[in-house]
This record gives structure tokens, sequence and C-alpha cells, in this order.
């Protein structure tokens, strides 16, 4: 049961006895037979399977076309190098994501721009993101931050007349939705990621998403600049010919990969109904603190609620966001943090001359962040658990 309220609150709770990961993935006998079945067969890498996988994961958001590859990184970088956008080029994105996002801007020799964001959701502001445009945007990459789609309206309105592509990073995202659109049903070039830890997994993996024509594109750019494809080449009826189009990379998806996302894909629905049944137990067991602020969710969205982000309210405890976090962890309670922002890595705070405080909205809420355990594979007593860790936490050094 949670940690009362009032005298002798700040007891300590019973200690798990073993440690709860921040997020293990959920792998059942369906995957293992899938994966099974292509180890037996006579293609593993990029090929049948990989093609279904597309094409269910196409259909299954509504999307005009889905291009399957080895990363989310490799799913930004491929759109960007189709797009042409290279060196004096400029792609506006926030700072508040993994260095993924921002490295491939970086890898296309373009410039990356930063601003700020919003302090509700941590997703890109799209008042900074119009003063940003310059005569050099190519694209601005929103990425929705932690599963809560960003303001793709607003960002799209400055976008559009200015001939900027929005390239989105959903990562986070799958089966988020804005304005009752499913996130990556657009025309418009959109990225997940399978990795291990996300609400769908490939061991590691992601998906390019967009118009058919631009993925025709997008599969030469993600294959060697290759014409013709290994599968297309070496199955029956196909032809050993094949042309270097241009200087591409390898960044395809394996038929081993695609066989996980197959039925991962089958029980997404669930996973999602898992994950949200902990998101509202864990709102219910920390509503009555005010120590914390509790993740947003507006409401024209659907969140796919990939993270459950606490903010710790400074004056309202005695110890910071390291400490808790470390608090957390001798009660056998694994947690993460998301994300260092890309201005305080070294790289880019030295090539551009960044302080802490050049972006105060991303800056000042990373100090007070941290993230919980947010899994399908979370029993109810191991979200008792986390309730009761945290409530423990806040009691023993509230002010």
């Amino acid at each position: 049961m949670l940690t009362p309220d009032g005298p002798g609150a700040a007891l300590s709770a019973a200690r798990r006895s073993a440690f709860l990961p921040f997020a293990p993935p959920l792998i059942g006998q369906e995957e293992i037979d899938e994966v099974v079945d292509t180890l037996r067969s006579d293609w593993i890498t990029t090929g049948p399977k990989t093609k279904a996988f597309e094409v269910k994961f196409a259909a299954y958001l509504g999307a005009p076309g889905a291009l399957a590859l080895n990363s989310c990184t490799a799913a930004l970088h491929t759109a960007l190098v189709t797009l042409g956008i290279r060196s004096g080029d400029e792609v506006i994105t926030t700072p508040m994501t993994f260095a993924a996002s921002v490295n491939v801007i970086e890898h296309v020799g373009a410039r990356p721009v930063l601003v700020d964001v919003e302090p509700d959701t941590l997703n890109l502001d799209p008042r900074q993101v119009d003063a940003a445009v310059t005569a050099r945007t190519r694209a601005v990459i929103p990425v929705h931050y932690a599963g809560h789609p960003a303001e793709l309206g607003p960002i799209r309105d400055v976008a559009g007349p200015r001939g900027v592509v929005v390239i989105e990073d959903a990562a986070h995202a799958l089966t988020a939705r804005y304005r009752g659109h499913p996130i990556g049903a657009g025309p418009n070039p959109v990225a997940f990621s399978f990795y291990a830890t996300k609400n769908l997994t490939t061991a590691e993996g992601g998906m390019l998403t967009g118009e058919p024509a631009f993925l025709d594109r997008a599969r030469v750019v993600s294959l060697h600049g290759l014409s013709r494809d290994a599968w297309r080449r070496y199955d029956q009826g196909g032809n050993w010919r094949y042309e270097v189009l241009l200087p591409g990379f390898k960044y395809n998806m394996t038929d081993m990969a695609a066989a996980l996302g197959l039925q991962q894909l089958e029980k997404l629905a669930s996973f999602q109904r898992r994950r949200r049944a902990v998101v509202t137990r864990y709102t219910e067991g920390f509503s009555d603190l005010e120590a914390l602020e509790l993740p947003a969710e507006r409401p024209d969205v659907d969140h796919a609620w990939h993270l459950y982000v606490l903010r710790l309210r400074a004056q309202a405890l005695h110890i910071g966001r390291d400490q808790f976090i470390s608090e957390l962890a001798a009660r056998n309670i694994g947690t993460s943090v998301h994300f260092i922002p890309i201005h305080l890595h070294p790289y880019y705070r030295n090539r551009y001359a960044y302080t802490p405080d050049s972006f105060p909205v991303a800056y000042a809420n990373y100090e007070r962040m941290l993230s919980l355990p947010l899994n399908p594979r979370l029993s109810d007593q191991d979200v008792a658990d986390v309730i009761e860790a945290v409530r423990d936490v806040v009691h023993a050094h509230r002010r």
C-alpha cells in the first residue's frame, strides 16, 4: 500500500528484494517462433519478411508507404540525404532530444539550429521555430518528446509557406495521434525507432514513412545506392545485374529483425493498453504530492506514453534530481533521464558556443527530471513498488 501522509510518513517503505529494470523488452513465444521460422527459411537478410513488415506497418498507421531500416537514426539521415539537404543549409530542431536527432544534421554538412521547448510538453516551441527560420532553412525536425505529439499544426503553418520540409522524429511516438491523425500517417517524412526500449522493438531497427515516390528514392540511398537489392537479384526470377546510382549507405533492415517486428505489431494494441494502465496508476499515486510535476497530455492528442517523466519541484524538497535517483536505486527501482540537452554536450557546446542558459526551458527542466519504469512487462506489484518508493523518497526529503 502507499506510504501515508502525516506523522511517520518519512519511515522507509519496504524495499523490493530484486532490482526493477528501467525498460526491458517484452518478447513472447510468438516472436521466438517467427525468428526461428526465418532462420529455417532461405532468407535471413532483407527479404520477404521485411517487405511484409513494411506493408503491415504502413497499413497500421494509414501511411502512404514505409521503408524498414536498421535504426531511427538511419531513417532521419536517409530522409535528409534524399531531400538533398547539404552544406550551407540549416535544419531547425530541439535541444531536448537524443544526440542522433542532431548528429544526422551534422552528417549531411548542414547546420543544426536549436530552439527552445514548451514548458509543459517539452516539445519544440512553434513560436521560436518561426523566429529561427532564415533563407537557408531547409527543414525542421520536431521530436515527439516522450510520446506526446509536438504542435504540428503551428509548425506546418510556419514551414509550409516558406518551402521548409517537416521531418518528424517519432522515435517515441508510435501509436500517438495529433488532432485525430496517427503520427506517421501524413505525406511528409516520419522516422520511427524500434530500439530495445521502444513501444515496439526489433532489438535494433527503424522505419521511415512518407510518399511512395520519396521512399523509392530513399530506398536507393539506404542500400549503397544500388538500383536493385539482394532479394530482387537472388530470389527466383531475379536478375543479378545492378547499378550504383549514388554513394548510398548500409541501412537496410534484416528479415531477422522484421520477424520480431511482425509479431510485435500484432501485440502493439495490448502493449499500449498496459502502458496506459500503468500511467493511470502512476498519476493517481502521485497526484497529491506537491513536490512532483506530472507529465502533461494536451486534449487534442493521444499520447504514446513511451516515457513517464517526473519533474521535481526544488522548493518542496531538500534533495535534487541526482540524489532522488540514487534514493530510488537504493530501493531497487531503475530510472533514467531523458535527456541531457544537446547544447550541454561538449561537441555542440564548443562548436556553437552554447551555455546552459542558451535554452533556458530545456535546461531548467533537465535539471529536475527523471523517467520512471514504463513498459508492458510491469506487474501490478511492480507498479505499486515504484509508487511506494517515489512517495517514500518524497516524504523522507520534503521541506
